[in-house]
């Protein structure tokens, strides 16, 4: 897309592209009228596929051909919804999957060559800022502290965000907002493919679930020392973006067929989640790629997810979770919208 300078008007067309480790997301929208005293938008076209781009990258170092090419497809459908939709305006990302493969730039140079997508790697921090700016309005106002997490497929983000600005000024340009509302941040270098391709994602038992919780939380340790000194007050709880906490709400509601408008923004206790969790737990292989809220596509990763929020469970313990169905394409959607003073 163009990204000379341009003139905002209210028929501003923008996108977002959210190119990960297992899912190729877009998000057109056009600015609404503003809530709280921040920019908001009118979602008028999505699109969302499971590519696997990063399937096989733990073990070769590289995107594998068939990767390439089903991504190449999925691509090919985001470029001509932004056609379709007179798109003048856009930021098109990809995260861990091209930016640990040793052919990520050359597999973008493909993109840009054969679909006419320039998309760009953007690092760990951007991708952990992103998701808090597409999310962090769901966090409770009155909580000191919130743990924020986006469970990926090749990585993991875990921002705390402290409590928001009152004043209007800071809160107009949302990068700024976000930047002071994250006190500490990290991004493992793990999500539910790795996992899964590491531990097996088919059958997963007690022995081998505990075993990934035991690896995710090696990982974590250094995370929570950093935050030690945050004060957790009443209200603390966690925040989840991901087809993770997603999946787990679906399926805690009982969900015949996902339903977004259901899951976005639902609060969860514990208990909540514990349930939801067992309950995938006891699904055979067959029974996760029969359930309307997980699908063949994701049956082999959710268990690896699970297992990454239950070390982040015992590492942060809260009585309530709340389910973003929001992240990465918010955030940028926002951060466009609140550049150009919408």
């Amino acid at each position: 897309m163009d990204r000379a300078p341009h003139r905002p008007g209210p028929d501003h067309v923008y996108a977002a592209l959210d190119l990960g480790t297992n899912n190729c997301r877009l998000l057109i929208a056009k600015p609404g009228p503003e809530r709280s005293g921040r920019p908001d938008f009118r979602v008028v076209d999505s699109f969302s596929r499971i590519v696997r781009l990063g399937e096989g990258l733990s073990q070769s170092g590289e995107l594998s051909a068939a990767a390439i090419e089903r991504t190449l497809e999925a691509l090919e459908v985001c470029r001509d919804k932004m056609r379709m939709r007179g798109v003048t305006r856009a930021r098109l990302i990809a995260t861990e999957a091209c930016r640990s493969a040793q052919n990520g730039a050359a597999f973008l140079a493909r993109v840009r060559e054969e679909v006419g997508l320039e998309l760009e790697i953007v690092d760990r921090e951007t991708e952990a800022r992103l998701a808090a700016a597409g999310s962090a309005s769901l966090a409770d106002a009155a909580a000191e502290g919130v743990l924020l997490f986006d469970i990926g497929g090749g990585s993991s983000e875990i921002v705390w965000l402290g409590r928001a600005a009152t004043n209007a000024a800071v809160d107009r340009s949302i990068d700024l907002a976000i930047r002071e509302r994250i006190r500490c941040w990290v991004s493992l270098k793990l999500g539910v493919v790795t996992l899964a391709e590491k531990f097996g994602g088919h059958e997963v038992s007690d022995a081998v679930f505990e075993a990934m919780i035991e690896h995710v939380a090696r990982e974590l340790q250094a995370f929570v020392l950093m935050v030690s000194p945050q004060r957790r007050c009443e209200h603390f709880h966690l925040l989840g973006t991901s087809g993770t906490v997603t999946t787990i709400a679906g399926v805690f509601l009982g969900l015949g067929r996902y339903d977004r408008r259901r899951v976005d923004g639902l609060w969860m206790s514990s208990a909540d989640v514990t349930r939801a969790v067992d309950c995938l737990r006891r699904m055979t292989y067959g029974e996760r790629a029969a359930n309307g809220c997980i699908g063949l596509g994701r049956a082999d990763l959710v268990l690896a997810g699970c297992a990454i929020l239950e070390a982040i469970r015992r590492a942060f313990p809260a009585d309530r979770v709340r389910i973003a169905d929001r992240g990465l394409r918010e955030g940028i959607l926002l951060q466009l919208m609140s550049a150009d003073g919408m």
